[in-house]
């Protein structure tokens, strides 16, 4: 995740500099999921941070902690990236009946209501500078927690998608 820079201010004809100590290389990749019950009764963000590139391992760490944490089956709707189609992760999706896995169509980000999770974290995050990776890891933390204390939020993000959802059966 990188910061976005909305608004800063520099004499005219100069290019503005905004400083931190954070490496090229070091990054922090977040995978998320809204988990919603059916009937709509409850809405909850689980989200997993990583230090370094994401690989089919990560993916398959992230839907062991999405097994631990959600009883009965998982109706998983994600797009067709490639980590998604590793054939290590599809072996483990076969090993695991309780998750069935729907594919939004490719190039199709505006069917994901995940990809609101990112925008509100991006308004969040916007125009800091962290002096570090641990600070940037902080930010992160909180633009999740801020995002996950709020049902309207959550909410917000299903219903910005353009997927057919019943607002009436929702209920929030």
């Amino acid at each position: 995740m990188v910061c976005p820079l909305k608004r800063t201010w520099s004499p005219r004809g100069q290019t503005p500099k905004i400083r931190t100590s954070i490496q090229h290389n070091e990054r922090i990749n977040t995978i998320a999921a809204l988990l919603v019950t059916p009937g709509g009764r409850t809405i909850r963000l689980s989200a997993k941070s990583y230090t370094c590139n994401l690989t089919g391992d990560q993916v398959i760490d992230f839907l062991q902690h999405l097994l631990r944490r959600v009883r009965g089956p998982i109706v998983l709707v994600w797009d067709k990236a490639p980590i998604h189609q590793r054939k290590k992760v599809q072996e483990f999706l076969a090993q695991h009946p309780r998750v069935h896995v729907y594919n939004f169509p490719t190039s199709a980000p505006e069917l994901n209501p995940v990809e609101f999770v990112w925008t509100q974290m991006e308004e969040y995050l916007a125009s800091r500078a962290p002096k570090g990776i641990k600070q940037l890891r902080a930010l992160i933390r909180a633009a999740l927690q801020r995002t996950r204390a709020s049902r309207a939020r959550l909410w917000a993000c299903i219903y910005a998608s353009d997927l057919p959802w019943k607002r009436k059966v929702m209920r929030h």
